[in-house]
């Protein structure tokens, strides 16, 4: 049998015809892809190595999910001494806070463990810790008091820091571009998970186990399952390709890209990606350096261009935390009980099925939104619903607040209830994961880590404002608290359409174009994506012709 391969392209192209025409007609499921990309690329290994990587976010959702519950029973407040008093507030207020002040602290301490040890080595560093911290918190008692519990999660804090700079650097780098939204977006699934299971565990002591130290000891306990969980993923993973090119350890960098994308070394596919990440790492040797302080220098001292990008992707995370889910998911009993939900028991019942909205649309943004609507349009959108549905909760409570003796809820108060469920499912469809996949894919490789590890703490210094000061603003601003959240969903959805580009489907070494001054942020996907394609499609038809004058010379 004779054969050339110029025929196997055309057979290759033949075969997926009909995979064209599917996606043809259902472009809801259909991949923006910048050049040619052979399904083997869409592999069992890729997602299961962002599913490893991923580990971590159940440690953060589960964190999110227990501790304002736990804290809330008085099994807890027993221990501890704890009561209604402003003093003891603070003191709730510091246990839940210090893990956010160690996150901070982690997410920059993680850039040059990462620029050292690559990205595999750090985050089993910050497995170890994890682990050490959660067990470190179930020597609390009564007789030794909360100092466990600050230190144990001011450790768990550290390490969930470097995860969050890390883990989603680490899985931009291995992603295919078509996919990339969606395999980064597996972090927020681990979230989602914890945050569930958080969530009704602390339903679950409350309702099922007797009151007692057992009752608060076993949600802090099963904090030491995700941390297992982390550690035996991040030992089971490959070192990013990309950080191994740049380091110069090339035999080992394209056998892992050629593992995680099951194509053979030679294959056209694998020979440009090779060449695109060189070109890109050797440009960037030559504009910026890669030393340990040359993106410092870039960013903050050379380009104004980067620091500017830098600015967007801070402001993303802002606007993230700071539109009211970390009030929700650390004081959701608070929340739910200020809309007139009676009894513990039932405001835990609450804030469980809060999870499962947030669960499921997690699921739905990953599937239908991420890559196929994109990130812009699905911030927008979401800040928009964002902003009416807590101008309502905010202005319900002004007329009718269902705490104040002699008023009852009615139907407006469970209309209010349904706001605050259409709210979080709203916010999930963007802005929970959106900025974390923005922040990892829009920088070059070399500051890469160093920019995601600032975007990381910035991320955590309005997590720990919000865990410090909600219950001070609900006693003082009231209902005015929603109309703070409302305002600044408003103030995103103007700052989203002037200042970031749609990003789906466009290569990391593309990023740069995105953000070129002569490009309005509304057009630049469209023109850069439609250049790509060209470019690609043009370095196709090289290749065919220097096939065809091939045919016959290759025997089989």
């Amino acid at each position: 049998m004779t054969t050339t391969s110029s025929e196997s392209l055309i057979a290759l192209k033949a075969a997926a015809a009909p995979f064209q025409a599917i996606k043809a007609r259902f472009k809801l499921f259909a991949k923006d892809e910048d050049r040619p990309t052979p399904p083997e690329v869409y592999n069992w290994r890729i997602y299961a190595t962002a599913v490893m990587a991923s580990a971590a976010a159940i440690i953060i959702g589960y964190d999110g999910g227990f501790i304002g519950g736990t804290v809330a029973l008085d099994s807890f407040r027993h221990e501890f001494g704890l009561d209604d008093s402003s003093h003891s507030k603070g003191i709730i207020s510091n246990v839940i806070s210090v893990f956010h002040a160690g996150c901070f602290f982690g997410a920059l301490f993680s850039y040059p463990f990462s620029f050292y040890w690559g990205r595999k080595i750090s985050l089993v560093f910050a497995a170890v810790l994890v682990t050490v911290g959660s067990a470190v918190m179930l020597a609390a008692s009564a007789e030794r008091g909360l100092g466990p519990i600050y230190a144990g999660r001011v450790l768990a804090g550290v390490a969930i820091g470097f995860s969050t700079n890390l883990t989603v650097v680490y899985i931009s780098e291995v992603s295919p571009p078509a996919i990339r939204g969606q395999l980064t977006l597996s972090y927020e699934i681990g979230w989602r998970i914890g945050d569930l299971v958080g969530f009704w565990i602390s339903y679950a002591v409350d309702e099922l186990v007797a009151k007692g130290k057992k009752q608060w000891f076993i949600p802090f306990a099963v904090q030491l399952i995700p941390s297992g969980m982390f550690l035996v993923g991040s030992l089971m993973m490959k070192e990013s390709p990309r950080w191994l090119f740049q380091v110069g350890r090339h035999e080992e960098a394209l056998a892992n890209l050629t593992w995680l994308r099951n194509l053979p070394v030679d294959h056209e596919y694998i020979v440009y990606e090779v060449n695109q990440v060189r070109d890109s790492i050797e440009t960037q040797k030559n504009k910026v350096g890669l030393g340990l302080w040359d993106p410092f220098l870039e960013v903050f001292v050379r380009n104004k261009h980067i620091l500017l990008r830098l600015a967007i992707t801070c402001g993303l995370f802002l606007f993230q935390n700071f539109l009211g889910i970390q009030s929700i998911n650390y004081y959701s009993p608070i929340i739910f009980k200020g809309l007139g939900v009676k009894g513990t028991n039932a405001t835990l019942f609450s804030t469980g099925m809060f999870g499962v909205v947030k669960f499921v649309c997690t699921f739905i943004y990953i599937i239908f939104i991420v890559d196929t609507v994109g990130r812009r349009r699905a911030f927008m959108t979401s800040s928009a619903v964002c902003s009416v549905c807590f101008w309502y909760i905010g202005s319900y409570l002004k007329l009718n607040d269902p705490t104040v003796p002699g008023n009852l809820a009615g139907p407006g108060g469970k209309a209010a209830i349904a706001m605050m469920y259409i709210w979080i499912a709203s916010f999930i469809l963007a802005w929970s994961g959106g900025p974390f996949v923005v922040g990892a894919e829009v920088f070059d490789q070399n500051i890469r880590s160093f920019v995601q590890a600032i975007n990381a703490a910035v991320s955590w210094v309005p997590i720990f404002i919000m865990a410090r000061l909600t219950t001070k603003m609900i006693d003082k601003m009231e209902y005015g608290i929603y109309y703070f959240f409302a305002t600044l969903a408003i103030l995103s959805i103007p700052f989203v359409f002037f200042c970031v580009p749609e990003t789906k489907g466009i290569a990391l070494e593309d990023m740069d174009k995105l953000f070129d001054a002569n490009i309005p942020a509304r057009h630049a996907h469209r023109v850069v994506f439609a250049n790509a394609r060209s470019d690609n499609t043009k370095d196709l038809h090289k290749i065919e012709a220097y096939m065809v004058e091939d045919v016959g010379k290759v025997q089989v």
